[in-house]
């Protein structure tokens, strides 16, 4: 296939759409109850080299006295285009809906009824605070009970700021002061504000009394609406990266609109995701450690508003039995409480797939909600929970094989199992294969600290056989560490299967959903635990499917999965003919004093990390060891480099320092440079770039 073929295919399986959000109403009439579901979408489009948003909508009718029986589903209407909606949200009553537009570089607020656009103010000619966040870390978008006031997260302004001080001199002095913000992906954020909008009169206050050392975000309204609940991040002495980082020093707080603040959680811990019940008298929220893993099993804890009393709802699972719950991963849907308020939902990940799972408040019971186990004839490999209101739940359901789609069941009642409903199936499916290993380290192997894991891996491949040698494979490996390749549809898996290459993703030790003892397994283990476990998945997949080519196998990944893939083509250098590495780690040593996540640096290397590290001769020498550049010289296999110049977790020096070690050796390489991209190389014409440069390096050197 030539450039245009490739790019073309890559446009058909990155351009299937992804359900992101929804929402559900609720309307009763005399012999049925009415279910409205909205959901938002997400889709490439490869022409505009830009993602698209827009809406959907479904009516569901229930019988009345039945309402948890679904009768009909009607079929949805045409897609809306939702243009430069940065945050939405329904009101209490769900007759308003309130929306964040960016139109050029103004940011608006507008008020939305069932005639039309009731008020709009222009936040950024106000100019009370800066850009509204609308990002998943601190983002919010609240409506008060009484509907008369919304509360959202912004920076600070920085022009109001500067006003109080001492006049155009301090101006003048302090204009290339050094500001610091929060890392990769969120460098525009410094110092979050909660601001309060007043929608009878259209005024904005910006909330005062939060502690000077705390940043806040994740913000709602407490019951009554005089007070708000936020989750505040320490930024003293100086702040960390908090992208893909649940290991952050942060406390739930309760502000009142008078200026009283106070800490309601306790100290020394990590916490997000504060949701409230729907009779306002308690507050979950999720707990983890401080530093260690920089992602982590998470706890759920439940906050008494009335007494003040906190108590484990979930607690983290360090050792999950096969075919047990195994622990909470990931964030909360903003919407998971049931109508009684006696249950929460949510979806995480389990060993190699992701479930939607439900929680009794009373018991702590947990039930798998899918129906993966009852009906194995459609199967699907993630579920991920978008929303549950009014009971229903609205999941987004994929596998490697089947792009998203979207169903909605009704919470049980106990011992009941859910009756699913698929409102929109996928566009097209494709006839790939697809097996889950479970991959058991040798003896020697093993982690004499926390003995007995295993890992898995997933096996991607084309339904028929196109070569009589065997199917090449393609090794892809995820980043984090402590990250999961779920059995969900991934668009490079896809394209890669269409061109008839097998996939095998592996879930080394230390990935999420195989509990806590596995994750912490990793620490001071990166660049041999990993790497050994990725090259014993290789060999059993191998070993177990006869159809794989040996003689042509290749890896890729990007951030930690590229870090294992230059050692794996370093350490077993006669086993890969070709590597494509994103913004891969190369020398720990040298990324030190680079990363936005210095603690991890320390942590991965098996050292406790304090905000007054000096580095060591020995913790350099111990990063040093463990990094893929110490095995640059017995590389064999022909290196391809993408890196992003704006990626501020891992420095695209690092990438740089391997290319010109193989270059200056005679290796075949090739360097791929994105000036404005960061960590996760996620820009659309960024994308098309390393799927057609990973094809045309893969095919020129299998």
């Amino acid at each position: 296939m030539d450039s245009d073929q490739i790019t073309g295919l890559y446009g058909k399986v990155s351009g299937l759409a992804v359900p992101v959000s929804a929402r559900v109403s609720e309307e009763q009439l005399p012999e049925v109850r009415i279910y409205t579901v909205t959901a938002e979408w997400i889709q490439t489009d490869l022409v505009r080299n830009s993602r698209l948003h827009y809406s959907q909508q479904w009516t569901l009718i229930a019988d009345s006295n039945n309402h948890k029986s679904i009768r009909t589903v009607l079929p949805p209407g045409p897609c809306s285009p939702l243009s430069g909606e940065l945050l939405s949200e329904l009101s209490p009553t769900r007759g308003l809906r309130a929306v964040v537009r960016e139109t050029g570089s103004q940011q608006l607020l507008e008020i939305w009824d069932r005639h039309g656009l009731r008020k709009s103010l222009n936040l950024s000619a106000l100019n009370i605070h800066g850009r509204v966040y609308d990002d998943t870390q601190f983002g919010c978008l609240s409506w008060s009970e009484c509907e008369s006031k919304l509360l959202f997260v912004a920076e600070r302004s920085r022009s109001s700021s500067a006003e109080t001080r001492s006049g155009e001199s301090a101006i003048r002095k302090d204009r290339s002061v050094y500001c610091e913000d929060w890392g990769e992906a969120l460098t525009s954020k410094s110092v979050p504000v909660l601001c309060v909008v007043d929608l009878h009169h259209g005024e904005i206050d910006v909330l005062q009394s939060v502690p000077q050392d705390v940043s806040p975000g994740q913000a709602l309204w407490a019951p009554g609406s005089q007070a708000v609940f936020f989750v505040g991040w320490y930024h003293e002495p100086f702040r960390l990266g908090l992208k893909f980082c649940s290991n952050r020093r942060s406390a739930l707080f309760r502000l009142s609109l008078d200026g009283h603040c106070e800490c309601i959680s306790g100290d020394n811990l990590s916490v997000s995701c504060p949701r409230l019940s729907p009779d306002g008298s308690t507050l979950i929220y999720l707990q983890g450690s401080v530093f260690g893993p920089h992602n982590q099993c998470l706890s759920v804890q439940q906050l008494d508003l009335k007494s003040g009393k906190t108590s484990t709802m979930l607690d983290v699972v360090s050792r999950p039995q096969t075919g047990d719950f195994a622990g909470v991963y990931e964030a909360l849907p903003s919407h998971c409480w049931s109508a009684d308020g006696e249950k929460v939902v949510f979806s995480s990940a389990v060993r190699n797939w992701k479930d939607v799972f439900m929680v009794d408040r009373g018991t702590k019971k947990v039930s798998f909600l899918s129906d993966n186990f009852s009906d194995l004839s459609k199967v699907y490999g993630s579920w991920k929970l978008l929303t549950v209101q009014r009971d229903l739940m609205v999941v987004c359901c994929s596998s490697p094989n089947s792009p998203p789609t979207l169903r909605v069941g009704f919470l049980p009642s106990a011992d009941e199992t859910v009756t699913w409903r698929t409102l929109q199936q996928p566009v097209v499916t494709f006839d790939y294969l697809w097996t889950v290993l479970d991959v058991t380290p040798t003896s020697d192997e093993d982690n004499l600290r926390y003995p007995g894991l295993d890992f898995g891996a997933i096996l991607v491949k084309p339904s028929h056989l196109l070569c009589e040698t065997g199917t090449p494979v393609v090794v892809f490996i995820h980043g984090g560490p402590h990250s999961q390749f779920p059995a969900e549809w991934n668009s490079t898996t896809a394209g890669l299967v269409e061109l008839g290459f097998a996939v095998l993703m592996v879930n080394y030790r230390g990935s999420t959903g195989f509990g806590q003892d596995s994750i912490l397994s990793l620490i001071g283990q990166v660049g041999s635990q990993d790497v050994k476990d990725v090259q014993r998945a290789v060999m059993a997949a191998l070993q177990n499917d006869k159809t794989l080519d040996p003689k042509r196998l290749a890896v890729i990944g990007g951030s930690h999965g590229g870090f294992l893939s230059c050692h794996l083509i370093g350490q077993y250098p006669d086993s890969y003919r070709a590597c494509a590495a994103r913004n891969p780690v190369i020398n720990a040593a040298t990324l030190l004093g680079t990363s936005d996540i210095v603690d991890w640096r320390y942590t991965s290397a098996g050292f406790q990390f304090s905000y007054d590290n000096i580095p060591t001769v020995e913790t350099l020498a111990a990063m040093l060891l463990k990094s893929p550049i110490t095995h640059a010289a017995q590389i064999k296999a022909p290196v391809l480099l993408m890196l992003g110049g704006k990626d501020r977790r891992v420095s695209p020096h690092q990438g740089l320092e391997l290319y010109k070690v193989l270059k200056s050796r005679g290796s075949p390489v090739r360097l791929l440079w994105f000036p404005e991209d960061g960590h996760s190389l996620s820009r659309v014409d960024t994308q098309v770039d390393c799927f057609l440069n990973t094809v045309l390096w893969l095919t020129q050197h299998l």
